[in-house]
């Protein structure tokens, strides 16, 4: 998954302060704000089974794709 940064083997962050469409419309939309139900301006923490379990809900038209692009990745 694209613009995520992995921690260690077996989890991954994905910061909202550091996406690129934080505050616009697709942020308002991101899958991973829906499904973690976070706190404004915290960052979510998911294991690598919960990220490819969303790919995998991605893939087959389940979910929408994760929007999240890191700052570092434009």
């Amino acid at each position: 998954m694209w613009g995520m940064d992995i921690h260690d083997e077996n989890s991954l962050t994905i910061d909202c302060a550091t996406c690129t469409a934080q505050n616009s419309p697709t942020c308002e939309d991101c899958v991973v704000t829906f499904l973690c139900l976070r706190e404004p301006g915290d960052a979510v923490v998911i294991d690598l089974a919960e990220a490819r379990a969303l790919r995998v809900l991605t893939e087959t038209g389940l979910a929408p794709p994760v929007r999240y692009r890191g700052v570092s990745a434009r």
